[in-house]
């Protein structure tokens, strides 16, 4: 028979055993994990994740720029992880837990904004340009397309400052990285210029509008945009002949986080060349992981959304961690843009 100091004790030991047990709090882009990859990971790990998603930087940074957010890995774009840094807001990475970078492509193991990977593990990356309907022409071929009457009503841009600075810019010739505030006020006019012709301003939102025929033209992200082209063949991309933004998103570990053995064991995990061929093959996303893309589909490597031909390439140009007074300057242009 079980008194009841017994009885208590138990509840004791299984009440904190639960409360033990190993958990893991991560922060994620949408559509940015297989179906299968969260629950396999906790299978393997024993550990139970809780994952959430988010649709921008400044979302993101919203959530953990108070250093007790309680989150453990998140996903910034790659020019976010300077000033992340510089707000002491990253952990160390600790290479000998993460033996799966060797799987990474060349391109990535040394990006400008992080050399060494000292503090971010390469993960999807994307390039921007532009998604439309083919059963509704003009076929833009610039920037500039998407400032023509024709698309009144019909049009989106991204609701992120930095990609609409980045149109804005390229379509006045200009670096999309400028720090010039003669040439951010002729890009911010531009914008306010275009607001007229706007349906709004959205992310990966579109998507569904753009496969309903809602919207007939949108700046988007390459993932984003082959996820609408595989719903509805209608819908094509394009890379502006003005050039265009790359981004490269990364895994990193916050500071914060009291689960650095953990965290460190999901990267390693997404590192597989077996999980990050499966998720960018059902997500439709493009992997920095060399060691992944013979693993993917013959289409899906040939895809030149997903991976733009070295020619395309070569009118690209990666967002640049931006100066804060050149920063400041661009987040007051941003919120005039947006009440205008």
């Amino acid at each position: 028979m079980i008194t009841r100091r017994a009885a208590l004790s138990i509840a004791l030991v299984t009440g904190c055993s639960r409360s033990n047990a190993k958990r893991l709090n991560v922060f994620n882009w949408s559509a940015y994990v297989a179906p299968e990859t969260v629950p396999n990971f906790e299978k393997q790990a024993g550990a139970k994740v809780r994952y959430s998603i988010y649709e921008s930087n400044e979302e993101m940074l919203a959530r953990v720029f108070s250093g007790n957010s309680g989150w453990d890995v998140v996903f910034p774009t790659h020019y976010i992880v300077p000033p992340m840094r510089e707000q002491h807001l990253l952990a160390d990475l600790d290479h000998t837990r993460l033996p799966n970078l060797k799987n990474l492509d060349a391109l990535f193991r040394s990006p400008v904004s992080d050399p060494s990977l000292s503090h971010s593990m390469p993960y999807m990356w994307n390039a921007t340009g532009i998604l439309y309907n083919t059963n509704h022409g003009p076929v833009p071929a610039s920037w500039a397309d998407l400032w023509a009457p024709h698309w009144k009503g019909h049009l989106t841009m991204l609701d992120d400052p930095a990609e609409v600075f980045a149109a804005a810019l390229r379509k006045l010739g200009h670096s999309l990285n400028s720090r010039n505030p003669a040439e951010l006020l002729a890009a911010q006019k531009e914008a306010i210029a275009q607001k007229q012709l706007l349906r709004a301003y959205l992310n990966t939102e579109v998507r569904d509008q753009a496969v309903a025929g809602d919207v007939l033209i949108a700046q988007l992200w390459s993932t984003t945009a082959q996820q609408a082209i595989d719903a509805a063949k209608h819908l094509a991309f394009v890379y502006p002949k003005e050039g265009f933004p790359l981004s490269l998103d990364c895994a990193v570990v916050l500071r914060e986080s009291p689960r650095q053995e953990l965290a460190h064991e999901f990267l390693n995990y997404l590192l597989e060349a077996g999980v990050s061929a499966r998720i960018a093959e059902t997500m439709r996303t493009a992997t920095a992981n060399a060691a992944a893309r013979p693993l993917l589909t013959q289409a899906t490597q040939s895809n030149t959304t997903l991976y733009p031909s070295p020619e395309t390439l070569a009118r690209a140009e990666w967002f640049a961690t931006i100066t804060p007074d050149a920063q400041r300057l661009r987040d007051r242009l941003w919120t005039e843009i947006k009440s205008a």
